[in-house]
């Protein structure tokens, strides 16, 4: 019977798919220069496979209607910029697609010489360490489940720790030193259950449909940021449809929702997009004991009002709620060391005016708040009874308002000037307790009460001077200087990166600067003295050549350096390094004389989809090392030293296609467990005297991902099955003592996990 009901399935699909088959759908978008986002008239807009086009308006704006449903590419051309091409343009049945071009200026070409086509487009500042997303590339990523952090795990410059955790460990740095932009408004956390003072969390909260491309610049950025030492990332949102209504319906193991989008007036449009968990309502129907599953949501929504193509406005509106009981005995269970209620609220809201101002000026300005609200009562495992009063209480409540400028003046042909300020008012209310306990390495920590309302304010002022010497050689130099209340620290950030073009398919390019980042509230209230801490900083060294094997093939090869200086260090456990650890403990007293080293070398090759077949294959080795107040150089914890990994997909039709994602990591550094102390306080202990000396088995995984398209007369679905850790390797996470059973046990990442996937648009 389930068979006759699965080929029953499969023909009404497959009839509806062959009445989609004559559908067509429409493209549109606007074209500006990348510089100043002046909007581009007269520019040819190619729909590559059909040879067909337009050119834009005096708007920069374009629109061709009736493109047979599928997968194209779409170039942008005019006299005097680099052609731009655009893969993975997907059109569907019944619906407009939105693609916009951004055209880099450049010398006007000898005629017969061929002008090289830009699949890679970086901007005027970001010389080294860039590579970009687009939005398809971002949705089909096997092993991404649509998590713009999860995707850049296959990066040679991200380390790989753990499946449960999308934490962004960028060449040899902590989670902490990451943040992302989302349309010039900073984000601080972009992931449910996020860790507190830190970047990363569990699972992404944006909504991968709302995304039109992602910037990720893993060193030498500009001076445009500032307050964080390894990356930052750059994530554009779209603007809602403003001819239609369009609605979509999506539903996989992250969650159930919806989005919906159309215009609010002529002149504005908006889009909404919900999202809500469903595994612990699953559990409780089933009623299958006291297995308990964390419960999440998140809201997100984008409006634009657009007085002229020169000027527009947009809100935006990203709010996430997170929470998680589990009990004593799933705790257990689950290998947990507490165990209690979390509720995690955060949300960011604000408002970014864009304004072209001519041909040669552009600004944009931010005015927005982020929130962040933990309420937490942990309570130890294995403490018998277990107590009423909690281990660990959280109650905390951030804010940040924030406003930001950055504007852009081109000089002229050769010379063009970037700058701007930013300023942050920060209210923190902290409510918080740490029982007196046994850390890991057996030394009793006292007790930590905090309950304190603390305000300050940062500001950051910037420019960056952008010039090309020569034909072949352009460089950019900035200054950066930064000042922040709480402990009156006043910074100065130079930065200076080139690129000379060794002939017309290869770069060398190298960039170095100073990057200074604030410790977190959250660590820096714990005592008045350490407001006296120095701000920790690293110097970046980078160098790298790029050459294009054919026009949608780059080869990158990069060398990099980063050292860093005055990180804080604990005089009771010497030679741990706080940042690497979970911070929210008693520190009875800091030392700023903490150093770090991270340096390595990686290889990229990246295909674009220009045919049928894309790809990336990535190789690095690197060292991250730290000294201790010993004076002894240690291994960090995420120093895997060598990653490979393998990503592509073959797309065989229009509607069919397969994807796949190998991961190689070397092991991660360790502290062997002392099984005598572990046994006498009754949890994990390591031995002090081998400090990260030992190595978990190496990582490697496979995920592979299959999507189906569905064009139907007025809707279209999309139906995609994916395999995390296709074959079933046994990846340790970490070794902890297990009381109950008085040994050392193992905690294991994801085994092998199918997902299912559905996204209905209509």
């Amino acid at each position: 019977m389930k068979k006759n009901l699965v080929f029953i399935l499969i023909l009404i699909l497959n009839y509806y798919c062959l009445m989609g088959q004559n559908q067509t759908g429409n493209l549109m978008g606007r074209v500006v220069d990348s510089a100043s986002n002046y909007p581009l008239s007269n520019v040819n807009v190619i729909v590559k496979e059909l040879e067909t086009g337009v050119i834009t308006n005096e708007k920069g704006q374009y629109h061709i209607y009736d493109i047979p449903v599928g997968s194209y590419t779409v170039s942008f051309q005019r006299i005097g910029f680099k052609p731009q091409l655009k893969t993975d343009v997907i059109i569907r049945s019944n619906r407009t697609t939105f693609s916009n071009g951004v055209l880099q200026r450049q010398s006007i070409q000898i005629e017969g010489i061929k002008t090289k086509v830009d699949y890679f487009a970086k901007t005027e500042e970001a010389k080294t360490s860039v590579i970009n997303f687009s939005n398809e590339e971002i949705r089909r990523a096997p092993g991404s489940a649509g998590d713009v952090s999860r995707i850049l795990l296959s990066l040679p410059s991200v380390a790989k720790v753990n499946d449960q955790s999308n934490n962004l460990i960028v060449r040899g740095g902590s989670p902490m030193e990451n943040t992302f932009f989302i349309d010039n408004i900073e984000i601080p956390n972009i992931n449910h259950f996020p860790k507190q003072g830190s970047s990363g969390g569990q699972i992404g909260i944006l909504n991968v449909d709302f995304i039109e491309d992602v910037t990720f610049n893993t060193g030498g950025f500009s001076t445009l940021y500032g307050d964080k030492l390894s990356s930052i990332m750059e994530i554009k949102f779209r603007d809602g449809n403003p001819q239609e209504f369009d609605g979509q319906i999506d539903f996989n193991w992250i969650g159930f929702g919806g989005i919906f989008e159309g215009p609010i007036n002529k002149k504005s449009s908006g889009m909404l997009a919900v999202k809500r968990s469903y595994l612990k309502y699953l559990i409780e129907a089933v009623d299958i004991g006291t297995s308990s599953a964390p419960e999440y949501g998140d809201i997100q929504g984008k409006f634009t009002y657009e007085f002229n193509p020169f000027h527009k406005i947009s809100a935006l509106v990203v709010f996430a709620d997170d929470h998680n009981s589990p009990d004593q005995e799933n705790a257990k269970e689950n290998a947990m060391s507490h165990f209690g209620n979390q509720d995690l609220f955060q949300g960011t809201y604000g408002v970014n005016w864009r304004a072209v101002w001519n041909e040669s000026t552009f600004s944009n300005t931010s005015l927005s708040m982020t929130s962040s609200i933990y309420d937490e009562e942990f309570r130890e495992t294995y403490k018998e009874p277990a107590s009423n009063i909690a281990d660990i209480k959280n109650k905390s409540r951030e804010i940040e308002g924030k406003f930001r400028n950055v504007n852009y003046k081109r000089l002229n042909d050769k010379l063009s000037i970037d700058f701007g300020l930013e300023t942050k008012l920060l209210q923190s209310n902290y409510d918080n307790f740490l029982a007196e306990s046994t850390n890991a390495l057996g030394d009793t920590i006292p007790e930590l009460i905090v309950d304190k309302n603390i305000s300050a304010h940062k500001l950051g002022v910037f420019a960056s001077l952008n010039y090309d010497l020569t034909a072949n050689f352009s460089g950019t130099f900035g200054l950066r200087a930064d000042y922040f209340s709480y402990n009156d620290n006043f910074s100065i950030s130079p930065r200076f990166s080139c690129q000379y073009k060794l002939s017309g398919k290869t770069l060398l390019n190298a960039s170095t600067g100073i990057y200074q980042q604030n410790l977190p509230l959250l660590l820096l209230s714990q005592n008045e003295s350490f407001q006296k801490l120095e701000t920790p900083f690293a110097v970046h060294y980078i160098l790298g050549i790029e050459h294009l094997l054919t026009e949608d093939t780059r080869l990158v090869v990069e060398a990099y350096q980063k050292d860093y200086s005055n990180f804080p260090l604990d005089p009771q456990q010497p030679e741990l390094f706080v940042i690497d650890e979970d911070y929210f403990q008693n520190y009875e007293e800091l030392r700023d004389s903490g150093k770090a080293l991270s340096r390595g070398i990686e290889i990229t090759l990246q295909k674009k989809l220009a045919e049928s077949i894309y790809g990336l294959v990535s190789a690095t080795y690197f060292r991250s090392r730290y000294k201790g107040l010993a004076g002894v150089w240690r291994n960090r914890n995420y120093d895997n030293r060598f990653i490979a990994s393998l990503e592509g997909g073959y797309k065989p039709s229009a509607g069919w296609e397969m994807s796949l994602r190998w991961i190689y990591a070397g092991g991660v550094p360790y502290t062997p467990i002392d099984k005598d102390l572990s046994d006498i306080y009754n949890q994990t202990v390591y031995d002090e005297s081998k400090i990260n000396t030992k190595r978990y088995p190496d990582y490697h995984s496979l995920n592979l991902r299959v999507d189906k398209r569905f064009y139907f007369n007025k809707t279209n679905l999309v139906v995609y099955f994916s395999v995390w850790n296709a074959y079933a390797q046994d990846n340790i996470a970490e070794y902890y003592w297990n009381d109950e059973k008085q040994k050392v046990d193992k905690i294991y990442q994801w085994t092998m996990l199918p997902i299912l996937g559905l996204e209905w648009e209509f």
